[in-house]
């Protein structure tokens, strides 16, 4: 019981890092209708802006907000100088789009910080949380900074004008654009503000998995499952479908060597595959998420898009 919910709580603070990016996929789906394939190599960018921050003397509770800043700041700038003299184009354009951002970001980092592994800092410490056995200061610091965010978040679309405005734009730009809301100003501060959290998403993590280039992209790949497993119209949906796929991939990870050992007594092929289940978790989340849209396409908390034909 013990180890479930060590698995468990671990899979809760890696799946915190998903809700990240699956929220910041969310965002620019609802406001492009198209999935950004660099969203991870722009939070890898981000995170080595941070880290240069602090290596230049920068404080992380200064270097945090600073990245988040210049962060949204790069993501608005894209969507003005990319992708709006390209929104009436082909699907296809969009797409070849996205690949060149991902190799541009993905070279240049490698370009200006080169290909090694850089370890990062925890801000939280090392140590375990309250002298917990489940829980490491770093993820409770990962959890903590996750949901206070999406609370932030949740309070800025409920409550605030800019925030219903963007709502609005997002379920309807027609109708939206006849009460006078700026649907493309609207946009660039969709993409703005996905850059910024896939930068938390980044800073967060590089303690865990190590900074180098290609740091993020089993991150996004883990995001676009949690955002299609949740509903890649509802952000609630894709936060909630980050955290199931964290916790999922854990799960599976630790228990199909058990399951193997319990169901043919086959200790010594367990044993032996252990390692091969640690690699393959992804791949076994993916599945899950398979199954589940085989049933649900539109993902647990998704709606039903109905067009007329």
């Amino acid at each position: 019981m013990e180890l479930f919910l060590q698995q468990v709580v671990a899979g809760f603070s890696t799946g915190a890092i998903y809700a990240c990016m699956a929220l910041s996929v969310v965002m620019i789906y609802q406001a492009i209708h198209h999935l950004n394939f660099a969203q991870g190599e722009m939070a890898m960018f981000s995170t080595y802006i941070a880290w240069q921050l602090m290596v230049w003397g920068v404080p992380w509770y200064l270097a945090f907000p600073l990245t988040i800043i210049i962060s949204f700041v790069g993501g608005f700038a894209i969507e003005r100088a990319i992708f709006k003299p390209i929104e009436r184009a082909p699907v296809l354009s969009h797409i070849v789009v996205f690949i060149a951002l991902f190799s541009i970001f993905n070279s240049l980092a490698g370009f200006i910080w080169d290909f090694t592994i850089k370890s990062v800092e925890s801000p939280f410490g090392r140590g375990r949380f309250l002298d917990s056995q489940l829980l490491s200061a770093h993820q409770a610091g990962m959890i903590g900074v996750t949901l206070l965010m999406l609370v932030g978040l949740w309070a800025f679309f409920r409550f605030t004008r800019v925030g219903l405005a963007m709502r609005a734009a997002a379920a309807n730009p027609e109708s939206a654009r006849l009460v006078g809301i700026r649907v493309n100003m609207m946009t660039a501060l969709g993409w703005g503000m996905a850059a910024a959290i896939g930068a938390v998403a980044g800073i967060l993590i590089a303690p865990v998995v190590f900074l180098e280039p290609n740091m993020m992209l089993s991150i996004l790949l883990y995001g676009f499952a949690g955002a299609v497993l949740g509903g890649l119209t509802n952000p609630l949906g894709a936060v909630i479908g980050g955290f199931l796929v964290g916790i999922i991939e854990n799960l599976a990870g630790t228990y199909l060597d058990w399951l193997i050992e319990s169901a043919f007594g086959l200790i010594g092929l367990a044993v032996s595959l252990h390692g091969m289940f640690a690699e393959i978790k992804l791949t076994i989340a993916l599945l899950v998420i398979i199954l589940v849209l085989v049933v649900k396409p539109e993902g647990l908390l998704g709606r039903k898009i109905v067009q007329r034909v």
